[in-house]
C-alpha cells in the first residue's frame, strides 16, 4: 500500500454517543498506531463507539475497569465498571491496527450535580470526579452551605470527598465579655455579759457571758471594771463593799460591698479557638513517691471561645468563661504547707447570634441568711433582766453575677490607628520630677496619641462591619 493510502485511512474518524447525555457527541482523530482522543465513561453507565472503519478484533487492557462488546463490525459496546483509566485497541483485517482509545472510567457525577443545585441554588461550587472520588472547588458564602455541600457529597464517595471550597466574607470574630459582680454583706449583733467578783481571803470570781461573746476577749476586772477587744461595747462596773459587780453590752454592726468588672476582648479566626487569662498561678504542693512537686492552679479571669460564622452575620459560639479568686477564708493544711481555697464562678454554653447582638449567658445570684440566738440556760428565760444573758447575730450575704457576650464580625485595620496605654503617659524628666513633682506627662501627638486621648466605651483596634 502506498503511503498516501496509508495516510487516507489514519485519517478516517470514530464518532463516540454517550448514552447518558442524549445528543452529545465526540470525534476521535485516529492516527495509525497512536493513541486518540480521551473516552469517559461514567461508572455502572455505558456507552456507543461507532466507528467509519469496520474492524475485525478488538481488545481491553484492564477487563476489571471497563467491559466490552460489539454490535456491528463497526459500533462497540462499551459499560464502565470501576473507577480508573485503560486502553480500548481495535484492529483491522489482517491484524493492522486502526486506534487506541483511552478509556476514563469515573464515577457519575451527574445526579450529584442536580441535587447540589436543587439545595443550593445560588451557591457557585464546581464539581470533578478524580479517580473513584469527588473534588469539591470554589468559594461559598456560609460554613453552612460548606457542610451541606460536604454532607451530600458523601452519600455519593463516602470518606473520597476532597474540599478545595472556600468561604467569602469575614471569617475573624472578635468576643467581647463583661463580667459583672456585686457583692453585698450586712452582720448585726448584740449581746450583754454580767461578771460577779468577791475579795477576801479565799475570794472567788466569776463571770457570765451570754454565749457568742464569750471569747476570752471579755473580763471583769478588778474594781468591777469591764475590759473588752470588741467595738461597740460598754461596760459598767460597781463595788459594794467586796462585792464587784461589772454588766458589759456590745452591739456592732457592718456592711461590706465589693465590685468586680473585667471585660476582656478576643479575636480569632472562625472555627479556631482562642484562650484568654488575665489572673495568676497558685502554688499548691502535691505529694508523689518522689516527694513534694509544686503544682500551679490558675485564677482570675478566663475566657475560651470557638466562633463558627453560619451564614452572613449569623454567629455560632462556643463558650467557656469563669472568675475565680483566691478565698483567704477557708486554708487547708498540708503537711508543712498552708493552702488557701478558690471561689469560682464558671459557665460553659453554646449560642448564637448576629453580628453585634448581645446575650446575657449567664446569671447568678445568691441571698445566704443566718440567725443565731445564744444565752444561759434558766437565767436568759427571766423576763427583762434575762436580755443580760442573752446574745444575738444575725448575718446575710448577697452576691449577683452577670456574664454578658457580643460577637462582633472584624477586620484588620491600619496599625498607626491602634491606641496603646502607654501612649497616654510620657516618663517625666529630671527637672519635672525633683523640680515640679510630675511622674508622668501627657503622650506626643501621634496618631496613635490622639486616638489614645479618647475614652474607652468604643471599640478599638478593629473596623467593625
Amino acid at each position: 500500500m502506498s503511503a498516501g493510502k496509508y495516510l487516507a485511512a489514519g485519517l478516517l474518524g470514530l464518532w463516540v454517543g454517550a448514552a447518558a447525555v442524549p445528543g452529545s457527541a465526540e470525534t476521535l482523530k485516529v492516527l495509525q498506531g497512536s493513541a486518540s482522543n480521551l473516552l469517559t465513561v461514567p461508572m455502572n453507565r455505558a456507552v456507543v463507539i461507532e466507528s467509519d472503519q469496520p474492524f475485525a478484533e478488538l481488545s481491553i487492557a484492564n477487563p476489571g475497569i471497563a467491559d466490552i462488546s460489539t454490535l456491528s463490525n463497526k459500533s462497540i459496546y462499551v459499560l464502565g465498571k470501576a473507577p480508573g483509566r485503560t486502553t480500548l485497541t481495535l484492529l483491522g483485517p489482517e491484524g493492522k491496527l486502526i486506534t487506541n482509545v483511552d478509556v476514563q472510567v469515573s464515577l457519575d457525577v451527574a445526579e450529584f450535580k442536580e441535587r447540589l443545585q436543587e439545595i443550593l441554588p445560588n451557591e457557585k461550587i464546581e464539581v470533578r470526579s478524580a479517580n473513584d472520588g469527588i473534588v469539591l472547588s470554589g468559594i461559598v458564602s456560609s460554613i453552612t452551605s460548606l457542610d451541606k455541600a460536604l454532607d451530600l457529597a458523601e452519600r455519593y464517595a463516602p470518606q473520597k470527598v476532597s474540599n478545595l471550597m472556600g468561604v467569602g466574607g469575614t471569617q475573624q470574630v472578635m468576643l467581647q465579655v463583661r463580667f459583672a459582680e456585686m457583692q453585698r454583706s450586712v452582720t448585726k449583733n448584740l449581746s450583754a455579759s454580767l461578771g460577779i467578783h468577791t475579795t477576801g481571803t479565799g475570794g472567788t470570781n466569776i463571770e457570765g457571758s451570754s454565749g457568742s461573746n464569750k471569747n476570752g476577749a471579755t473580763s471583769i476586772g478588778g474594781g468591777g471594771g469591764a475590759v473588752t477587744q470588741k467595738t461597740g461595747a460598754i461596760g459598767v462596773g460597781v463595788t459594794m463593799g467586796g462585792v464587784q459587780l461589772g454588766v458589759l453590752l456590745e452591739a456592732l454592726e457592718s456592711k461590706g460591698l465589693v465590685r468586680t468588672l473585667s471585660e476582656p476582648n478576643l479575636t480569632a479566626l472562625s472555627g479556631q479557638e482562642a484562650k484568654f487569662l488575665a489572673g495568676g498561678e497558685y502554688p499548691i504542693p502535691v505529694s508523689t513517691t518522689d516527694g513534694i512537686v509544686i503544682e500551679y492552679k490558675p485564677f482570675g479571669v478566663e475566657l475560651s471561645f470557638t466562633p463558627r460564622v453560619v451564614s452572613g452575620d449569623i454567629i455560632n459560639l462556643a463558650l467557656k468563661a469563669s472568675v475565680s479568686s483566691i478565698d483567704s477564708t477557708i486554708t487547708v493544711q498540708n503537711g508543712s504547707f498552708s493552702v488557701n481555697a478558690f471561689k469560682r464562678r464558671e459557665t460553659s454554653t453554646t449560642v448564637e447570634m448576629h453580628d453585634g447582638d448581645s446575650f446575657a449567658v449567664a446569671g447568678l445570684l445568691q441571698d445566704n441568711f443566718r440567725d443565731l440566738n445564744g444565752q444561759v440556760p434558766w437565767l436568759g428565760d427571766v423576763p427583762i433582766l434575762g436580755a443580760l444573758f442573752r446574745s444575738a447575730e444575725y448575718q446575710r450575704d448577697q452576691s449577683e453575677l452577670v456574664i454578658i457576650v457580643t460577637p462582633h464580625l472584624v477586620s484588620p485595620t491600619n496599625g498607626e490607628a491602634l491606641a496603646l496605654p502607654t501612649d497616654r503617659v510620657r516618663p517625666p524628666s529630671e527637672a519635672q520630677l525633683f523640680l515640679l513633682g510630675k511622674t508622668g506627662t501627657n503622650g506626643t501627638k501621634t496618631p496613635a496619641g490622639e486616638v489614645a486621648k479618647q475614652d474607652y466605651s468604643t471599640p478599638y483596634g478593629y473596623v467593625m462591619e
